[in-house]
């Protein structure tokens, strides 16, 4: 009953045993109905009952650490930080996917730029077959090289050092981003983990209820 009062808002929870400590998360509460379906036998729900009001426990301080006060401001909370975690994913993997991009273009620059003689001479000797025969290797990588600057449209090359800063830039920027998405991740998780607790409790003691009314 305390339990339900301080989720409603109608009381504040007083732990009896000392606080967790932070470092120890709270864990997810067992579905003593889902339990008891597979199998398990009374003295198992009886002793997941006892746990659940534990881990319930656990959740109960870590809501009133966060200032959560409702249902509704748990939900609020859970789609801000789902929010942030993946705005933070999206960010890191938008830079990841760029560096792809420069480092592949950064070889087809390097390779266009070391083939370009042997190409040059290739047109000047009339595309000869036999000149192909015997530098198809630089003449590939050279056409590939020109593929793949056309099908980005670029009308002039960047340098090469340009990239190499521009990667570089990235790279600072997605290893800064790392601490703050794995912080993002394990709020996320907590909260969600949080949220089906109280959902979870809320259907044993509405199960629980029910069938005592029908007795």
């Amino acid at each position: 009953d305390e339990i339900k009062a301080v989720i409603a808002g109608d009381a504040e929870h007083c732990p009896h045993q000392k606080q967790p400590p932070k470092e120890k998360p709270f864990n997810l509460l067992v579905d003593v109905q889902a339990k008891l379906a597979e199998g398990k036998n009374i003295g198992y729900a009886r002793w997941a009952k006892k746990y659940n009001l534990k881990e319930m426990s656990k959740t109960l301080i870590f809501l009133q650490e966060k200032k959560i006060g409702s249902i509704e401001e748990m939900q609020e909370r859970v789609d801000a930080a789902t929010a942030r975690y993946h705005e933070l994913g999206d960010s890191i993997k938008a830079a990841e996917t760029r560096m792809t991009e420069i480092a592949v273009l950064r070889t087809h620059i390097v390779n266009y730029t070391k083939t370009r003689p042997v190409y040059d001479a290739y047109r000047k000797a009339g595309y000869s077959k036999r000149f192909l025969e015997n530098h198809r290797a630089e003449i590939t990588l050279h056409k590939a090289a020109k593929t793949a600057f056309d099908e980005a449209k670029l009308k002039k090359l960047p340098k090469v050092k340009e990239l190499d800063a521009e990667y570089s830039k990235l790279l600072t920027e997605k290893k800064a981003a790392y601490p703050d998405y794995r912080k993002a991740k394990d709020e996320m998780q907590e909260l969600l983990r949080a949220q089906r607790n109280v959902e979870l409790f809320f259907a044993e003691e509405k199960n629980t209820t029910e069938k005592t009314q029908s007795r």
